[in-house]
């Protein structure tokens, strides 16, 4: 999708991945190799201008090694905070971006110690590689914190307060070269099993106090990273207030409704930031939604008849639990959102 919004600002793109299959080289050149491949990495910057990334979990010692020869935004620092769950709060308390209590773990005796202080129910979760809701343990009782940290595989990681909010919602923004700042709304998740079902843009009932607020907190964070690209950050909201959950450095799964949802798409406003472009207006059009593909690809003459949806499919070999694509819904009032949203995901829930 980076590749797709590249082409129509005569932007081009070169990939590196380790597989030879994978979605980007459907549209663009790549070059096959592991991320922290030193000569794949040494190519790829001498045949660019600008180096990105859109997956979280490449090792920071590889971008750094490109930054010595290319620039790379996201900033080398943005990813490696973004890997460390523990560093990432540190963040959000540095810019006062309210989180919920938490504490690091790197021992069952030290779980037991931060759980006599958080209290339960709280979420464990190991500090590193954990992703749509893997790596992660709910723990209602502290007597059976042994189970918790038994099934995370007994690495270091971070327990917090299990949050009672009334939903999820997430913020995505650029950052410009030059500084210049640009915000999409805020709008509202939902997931089940750890993975987004459904985003609704924008969230329904935000008021101006509380976007300016998470407007805020994600212009402090971009700042305090010297931040270059496109960035999400997951938020809880409890009544009017907003708690941090995680960010990424990256296009995000809650911006993708942006394709057809917004006069600058998400994935185009990270080409125009890494590259010194304007950044685009984030203006709607309309109301939007975004369902996810899980596991399975609904019939595409049954979405394409649906007003106002679009299928984006990614050429992913479908498996259970695998985002193979998503479905952006666009209509001018949310009433009309609302019918063909249930439509689609009809569709979605009998494939």
């Amino acid at each position: 999708m980076l590749a797709l919004a590249a082409l129509p600002l005569d932007v081009r793109c070169l990939t590196l991945d380790p597989g030879d299959d994978t979605p980007a080289a459907q549209v663009a050149p790549s070059i096959v190799g592991p991320y922290d491949d030193r000569e794949a990495l040494a190519r790829l910057a001498t045949q660019v201008d600008v180096l990105t990334y859109e997956f979280e979990n490449v090792p920071v010692e590889a971008a750094r090694f490109a930054e010595e020869r290319v620039h790379v935004f996201p900033p080398p620092s943005a990813l490696e905070a973004a890997q460390d769950r523990i560093a990432e709060k540190a963040l959000f308390d540095a810019v006062g971006l309210p989180v919920p209590p938490y504490a690091a773990v790197d021992s069952l005796d030290t779980l037991d110690a931060a759980l006599a202080t958080i209290g339960t129910p709280a979420v464990l979760k190991t500090r590193r590689l954990g992703y749509d809701g893997k790596g992660q343990a709910v723990i209602r009782d502290a007597a059976r914190a042994e189970d918790g940290w038994r099934s995370i595989g007994g690495v270091p990681a971070i327990v917090e307060r299990l949050v009672p909010f009334d939903r999820e919602v997430s913020i995505v923004a650029a950052r410009g070269r030059d500084g210049a700042f640009a915000c999409y709304p805020l709008v509202e998740n939902v997931h089940h099993d750890g993975i987004l079902r459904i985003t609704r843009a924008p969230a329904p009932g935000v008021t101006p106090d509380l976007q300016e607020r998470a407007e805020a907190h994600v212009h402090a964070v971009m700042d305090e990273l010297a931040y270059v690209g496109v960035i999400a950050i997951e938020l809880f909201q409890v009544g009017e207030e907003l708690l941090g959950n995680e960010f990424a450095p990256r296009v995000h799964n809650t911006g993708h409704w942006t394709i057809e949802g917004a006069e600058t798409s998400q994935f185009e406003q990270h080409v125009r930031a890494v590259c010194g472009l304007p950044l685009g207006e984030t203006t709607l059009r309309g109301a939007s939604a975004m369902v996810n593909l899980i596991g399975e690809v609904p019939p595409t003459d049954a979405v394409a008849a649906i007003p106002g949806a679009h299928l984006h499919l990614y050429g992913k070999a479908p498996r259970p639990g695998r985002k193979l694509g998503h479905v952006t819904v666009r209509a001018d009032r949310s009433e009309e959102l609302e019918r063909s949203l249930e439509r689609v995901r009809a569709i979605v829930e009998r494939s």
